[in-house]
This record gives C-alpha cells, sequence and structure tokens, in this order.
C-alpha cells in the first residue's frame, strides 16, 4: 500500500535529543512564564533572523491579534484576500474593516498599485502577507504609507529566515508576524512572535500577552493569554539546531519540481524568489486552461493516489460569510486573486519527502 503524502508535514528531531530539555524544565519546575528556555529561544532567534527584538506567542493568530491592539490600529485595514483567514479574522477580533486589495497576478501578494484607491479617512495601516513566503514590494508598500501616515503590519507566517538585497524580510514595516505552526518551515509545533522596532514596544507586546500586567497586581490593558511555554520553546531551540539542513532538503525538492514539470503543459511553477534568500515554504503551481483537468479534478486525482496537496487560497477571504457583504469583496473586484483561487495548487514540500516521491507525484500530474 502506497503511504501517503501530504503538502507539508513538521520535522521531527530524534527523540533522543529532546529528552534533556525535557529534564531541565522538570529540574526547573518552570513550565511558562517567560522561563529559560523562552529567553533562549528570543536570544537565538533574534541571532538567527537578524532582528533586535522578538516576542514569542502561543500561536501567530494571537500575535497578529496583538500586534494591531499594540499599534492601536482601528478604523480600516488594507489587505490581501488571497491569504489564511487568521490574517482577516485578526483585524475583525480588533473592531477593525478589513479593505481587501487585488494582489499581483505573478507574485500573488497584495499590489501595491490597488493601495493607493482604497485609502480613505479612516484608513489607519496596511496589512500584507509574504504569500508562500516570497516578499512583498516592501519598498512600494512603504512609499504609500509614509505618504499617507499609515502603519504597515506584515503578516510573515511564510517568511521565515526570508531575506532581500538588505537583509531579513522582517525588518520592514513597523512590525512582521510570524507563524512557528507544526506545518511552517520552523516550528514549535504551536506557537508565533512578533518582530519589532524598538524595546519599549516589545515590553508593551510581552504585556498584552500576559493579560496586560505590570508586576502583580496592577493591570494597564485589556490584553490576553498569548504566551509561549517552555515546553514549546524548547521545541524551537531544537528546530533551530537542524533548520540548515531542512533548508537544504527543501531547496532541493524545490529544484527537482522546478525541472520535471518544465515540460508539462497547462503547469505553471509560481517565479523562485529570485534575488532574495528563500525558505521554500510552500511548492504551489497554478493549474491552466492548456492543462487536461480542472484544478479541481487533479486535485481529486492526486487524493485517489494517496497524495494530498492544498488548494491554498481557496476559497478567498473575502468569500467567506462574515466578509463577502464588504464592499471590496466582490470577485470584479478582484480578478487576479480570484483567477488565482480557481487556479493554485500546493504540492508535498518537506524536508523527508524523497525525490522518488517527487518523481511520482510529478508523474500522476504528467500522465492525467
Amino acid at each position: 500500500m502506497t503511504k501517503p503524502v501530504y503538502v507539508t508535514q513538521p520535522y521531527l528531531p530524534p527523540l533522543g535529543e529532546f529528552l534533556p530539555y525535557l529534564q531541565q524544565i522538570w529540574d526547573n519546575k518552570i513550565l511558562t512564564n517567560g522561563g529559560p528556555f523562552h529567553q533562549q529561544l528570543e536570544k537565538a532567534l533574534c541571532e538567527y533572523l537578524g532582528v533586535e527584538h522578538i516576542a514569542l506567542f502561543t500561536n501567530g493568530t494571537i500575535a497578529l491579534v496583538t500586534a494591531l491592539q499594540s499599534m492601536r490600529i482601528t478604523g480600516e485595514v488594507i489587505t490581501t484576500p488571497y491569504s489564511f483567514v487568521a490574517t482577516s479574522h485578526s483585524l475583525l477580533w480588533n473592531g477593525i474593516k478589513p479593505v481587501f486589495a487585488d494582489v499581483d497576478p505573478r507574485t500573488l501578494n497584495l499590489d501595491p498599485a490597488r493601495i493607493e484607491a482604497l485609502i480613505t479617512p479612516q484608513t489607519t495601516a496596511i496589512m500584507p502577507v509574504h504569500c508562500y513566503g516570497h516578499p512583498c514590494d516592501t519598498q512600494a508598500i512603504q512609499t504609500i504609507a509614509d505618504t499617507y501616515n499609515l502603519r504597515v503590519i506584515y503578516d510573515a507566517a511564510h517568511a521565515f529566515g526570508v531575506q532581500d538585497e538588505g537583509g531579513s524580510i522582517l525588518r520592514h514595516g513597523d512590525m512582521s508576524v510570524l507563524s512557528f505552526h507544526a506545518t511552517k518551515v520552523f516550528n514549535t509545533f504551536e506557537g508565533g512572535a512578533i518582530v519589532c522596532r524598538d524595546a519599549t514596544t516589545k515590553t508593551r507586546i510581552d504585556q498584552l500577552k500576559n493579560f496586560g500586567h505590570v508586576g502583580e497586581v496592577t493591570v494597564v490593558a485589556p490584553g490576553i493569554n498569548g504566551k509561549m511555554s517552555e515546553f514549546n520553546a524548547a521545541l524551537g531551540l531544537l528546530q533551530l539546531k537542524h533548520l540548515h539542513t531542512a533548508l537544504d532538503l527543501r531547496r532541493a525538492i524545490d529544484g527537482a519540481y522546478r525541472r520535471l514539470l518544465a515540460g508539462v503543459p497547462g503547469i505553471v511553477c509560481l517565479p523562485d524568489a529570485g534575488e532574495s534568500v528563500a525558505n521554500f515554504a510552500y511548492f504551489p503551481i497554478l493549474v491552466g486552461p492548456e492543462y487536461r483537468l480542472s484544478r479541481d479534478e487533479l486535485y481529486a486525482q492526486l487524493k485517489a493516489h494517496e497524495v494530498h496537496p492544498r488548494r491554498y487560497f481557496y476559497p478567498l477571504i473575502s468569500e467567506f460569510p462574515m466578509y463577502r457583504g464588504l464592499p471590496t469583496a466582490s470577485r470584479d473586484h478582484l480578478p487576479n486573486a480570484s483567477r488565482a483561487a480557481d487556479r493554485i495548487l500546493c504540492l508535498p514540500i518537506y524536508p523527508d519527502l524523497g525525490l522518488d516521491q517527487v518523481e511520482r507525484i510529478v508523474d500522476l500530474i504528467a500522465t492525467q
């Protein structure tokens, strides 16, 4: 029987390497609230990512919610419909109105050329997503933000370790928010983080993720419980030790897919990351009209052969019930995003995926 192949799976270092971390947690008797492993992981991530200030969270969604709260964002925020729902849900949790702008048809990132016409007196921020880990046009977005005095919060859930010509992609905007979910390139099983510019902002973020506490008896804001546990932080420290190897394996899989799919009519690989340092978080393809099957037919055929791709991102966020009544949610307003959502398919990519399995997947696609 063929072993099922899923779109992504967590990288799991040998169990024996984790046991000393568990012993330290047991000996320290500190399970959460900024314990030793939490502090070590924040420091290690700052060094690895090339940033100065990072605040760990229990997951990326709570980190998004807290990032917006920490900057006191209100009114309207321009964002992308082509993302996971956590992006826009974080706005609703803060009582903010999402305003959807279309994406660039080549990168599937928020198109800066579509932003300016959507700015109103109620607009306070822009929330782009580095989709699939490919950097947004950060310079163009920042120029718009500076012109209209807007804040920029990047949903960088896919962009761990990604760099452009100037360094870490996380240095752009006012904040960047990471996800460390089990399916991500770097994971703590569940987790996330906010990258911010200064120590004062980090202090406020740390207060908000601990219910708004300042000291034992003083609460200064309606915060939330967003703290990362010592168990998850220890997993992160162990994952960092193996990340270089994991990225090399992902790079090889990405290259194999591109080489093998190059001659398949109607299958289009999204451009590689170009001059940036990529993390090979996903391998998306677009199923064009020249292909024998529709995207959904190919999706069903692969699943029938125990290959389980994902239609990231279908449907668009703007098509879910809580968003589709918004003025900017119509498909006519979002032609590029709508076209991509109907054609996208993310193929399996993770460190333990063998090149023989990649060949099998491509063969299934090529012979349909």
